[in-house]
């Protein structure tokens, strides 16, 4: 059975680690065949688990790891309807990656080095699906953040890449500290209720303090607001590595690594952390208490609140920025917002669904993300720029990748047709969270319809920006001398596979939905299912589509048929373009503000007036300094630099413990 061998998931592309960073330089491409076999591996045993467990079956093995008693902590596997998607997900977009990056980075010297670090960044994920504890996941998760690091910083010579690295680090680290103090607390609350005598609940055995089952089986009694800050912790570590406001920053950045290290963090790792965190602990997200104006849970609230303004700002600067890669960054800021905006909105409206709901936008972002990235990437191989202002008649020369890239920006855009639900993935995917969206303004009321609003101009500043990449990339006349060409078959194909799957990936809505629904209750978790909401009207069912239709017919005019002239709206003079340029000015102050202003002017001189003038000046100077000092006259005094007199003194020592050593023997 695959199931026996669900630990080979991670340990297939470690292995592939090892092996490639030390005998890379003697293989074929670095290596690369390595990583791909054992990814391939990955994916063959994920899907040979999800036909053995589906409909309705899970995989959970354990083995103890430190401590002892209630304490004691486990290494283990989780594998149910949740985790077998995101396993499948994972290992089959890591792999087309892989197989593109053969051709891509054919002609970089550091290739064996490349391919380790993604083999292991791949596994640290895959790590993180698996496991079935919270600690066993916060160490994956750390790993797949300093794999991170080291492939945004893989041209490392260059300045720009090895900023982009730490503030990646750094900025990530602000979550993780904040999800590590989620888990303290958590062990702390877990601890006392079992402790508590005047309380029922005991760990079985076979299973360990900080496993997901334990912990869901402790909501109950577990303090609504304790249980309100353990979720907000989590949601903080999520909200950095997730990319949302205001801890987004870093993505973009990121974009300073190998394009297919974007595709990679963009679609299949490490940004899709923090919404699959959220969605692993959804239970304790549900069962935090609700407000009486909003009848919300908080922390539900609380992550639609970030959900929703982070789809709207960064599309807003999806729509000026010039380098290809930069506009597919805010693009994936944006579409993770919506994946919180599923699970706040959708979460509050219809429950345990919106995992699904959510998850659903996931994958079908993941297919038509690495697409575009990849697509992205083709581009820039054939074209020598990123800068999409010096692209311009590609299509005829690189058809291929012209169609392809096209399809996925139909996908993100959401493109389809309504009531005989024929369209991409991201039509499926998307409407369904702005629907959401509009049912939980319907059951909050006021307040409520602004996450609705959101969605809808974040779908159509979402159709605008996709569409005027594509237009100024692929249409029109050449805007430098460059001799573009298509790209290598190694890299051509994954770019129509991914395409396949950002088609037709949309229709298996229904049984994906009903696949993950019944997600929880496989640990004995029941989370109550709201109320079918009333049938929506059509306008609403129109309207995801007619935005997308709208943001197309917008940069066709504009960038196609020129029918409008930009230049006095892309102008320094205007001062909203300049603001979104400028990203809200966002970079300065971060690297001003913060980095030099409260680090540097703050942090760091008030560290030195410490050391310098307290412990140098008052401590050392004072007290020890005079005390050493006046020690050191005396000593120095001694030191006249004569020999006799060195000898003389060697001399009378030696006598002294021959004296000494006498006196002992003649008292024994």
């Amino acid at each position: 059975m695959f199931s026996d061998y669900a630990a080979l998931i991670v340990l297939l592309p470690v292995i592939a680690f090892v092996l490639t960073l030390f005998l890379g330089k003697k293989l074929y491409s670095g290596g690369a065949l390595l990583p791909i076999a054992a990814i391939a591996g990955s994916f063959i045993i994920s899907l040979g688990i999800f036909f053995e467990i589906y409909p309705g079956g899970m995989v959970q093995q354990s083995i103890p790891w430190f401590g002892n008693g209630i304490s004691q902590m486990n290494m283990g596997i989780l594998i149910d309807p949740l985790a077998i998607v995101m396993l499948m997900m994972v290992s089959f977009v890591s792999l087309l990656i892989h197989i593109y990056a053969v051709g891509y980075m054919s002609h970089d010297p550091a290739k064996p080095r490349y391919f380790a670090e993604t083999s292991l960044f791949t596994a640290a994920m895959l790590s993180v699906i698996l496991s079935d504890n919270i600690l066993q996941f916060f160490i994956s998760w750390e790993v797949v953040g300093l794999c991170s690091f080291l492939l945004i910083g893989f041209w490392y010579h260059k300045p720009s890449a090895a900023a982009a690295a730490k503030k990646a680090f750094l900025v990530t680290r602000i979550g993780d500290v904040l999800f590590l103090a989620g888990i303290v607390m958590l062990y702390v609350n877990l601890v006392e209720i079992i402790n508590n005598p005047a309380n029922a609940f005991k760990i079985e055995p076979g299973n360990f303090l900080l496993q997901f089952k334990t912990m869901f089986e402790a909501i109950p009694l577990i303090d609504k607001t304790q249980l309100t800050y353990i979720t907000l912790l989590f949601f903080g570590g999520a909200v950095g590595k997730s990319g949302q406001f205001p801890l987004h920053g870093w993505l973009p950045d990121a974009m300073e690594g190998p394009t297919t290290v974007s595709a990679l963090i963009h679609a299949a790792t490490m940004v899709t952390a923090g919404v699959y965190l959220v969605a692993r602990t959804f239970p304790m997200f549900f069962a935090t208490p609700a407000t009486i104006m909003t009848g919300v849970p908080d922390s539900l609230l609380i992550v639609a609140i970030f959900g929703g303004f982070t789809a709207l700002f960064a599309a807003t600067m999806g729509l000026v920025m010039n380098d290809i890669k930069r506009v597919l960054a805010y693009s994936t800021v944006s579409q993770l917002g919506y994946m919180m905006l599923a699970l706040g909105t959708a979460g509050a409206v219809v429950g345990a669904q919106a995992v699904g709901i959510s998850l659903f936008h996931l994958v079908s972002h993941a297919f038509f993300k690495a697409l575009l990235f990849l697509c992205a990437g083709s581009v820039i191989h054939a074209v020598g720029t990123n800068d999409i202002r010096e692209m311009g008649g590609l299509f005829n020369k690189m058809k291929i990748t012209a169609t392809t890239m096209l399809i996925a920006a139909l996908a993100l855009a959401g493109i389809g047709i309504p009531f005989i639900n024929i369209g991409t993935a991201g039509f499926f995917s998307k409407d369904m969270i702005i629907e959401k969206s509009f049912e939980f303004g319907e059951k909050t009321g006021g307040w409520g319809w602004i996450f609705y609003g959101f969605a809808i101009l974040a779908a159509l500043l979402t159709s605008i920006y996709i569409f005027r990449l594509w237009f100024m990339a692929f249409t029109g006349k050449p805007r430098s001398e460059r001799h573009s060409h298509e790209s290598p078959n190694v890299m051509t194909v994954p770019l129509m596979i991914l395409a396949l799957f950002a088609l037709f990936f949309g229709f298996s809505q229904t049984g994906f939905y009903g696949y993950l629904e019944k997600n929880f209750e496989l640990m004995g978790v029941e989370i109550a299912v709201h109320e079918e909401a009333a049938q929506l009207p059509v306008i609403i069912i129109l309207l995801p589509v007619i935005v997308g239709v709208l943001g197309f017919l917008i940069s066709y005019a504009i960038y196609y048929k020129r029918m409008i002239d930009m230049s006095k709206i892309i102008s320094s003079e205007n001062p909203l373009y300049k603001l979104l340029l400028n990203r809200y000015y966002e970079p300065k102050i971060g690297a001003d503000l913060i980095g030099v202003k409260l680090t540097h002017d703050v942090v760091a001189q008030s560290g030195e007036f410490v050391d310098r003038k307290i412990i140098d000046g008052l401590v050392i100077d004072s007290i020890i300094g005079n005390t050493i000092f006046k020690i050191g006259e005396i000593i120095r005094k001694l030191q006249t630099g004569v020999v006799q007199n060195y000898a003389s003194i060697t001399i009378l020592g030696v006598a002294l413990l021959l004296v000494l050593l006498k006196l002992k023997l003649g008292g024994v």
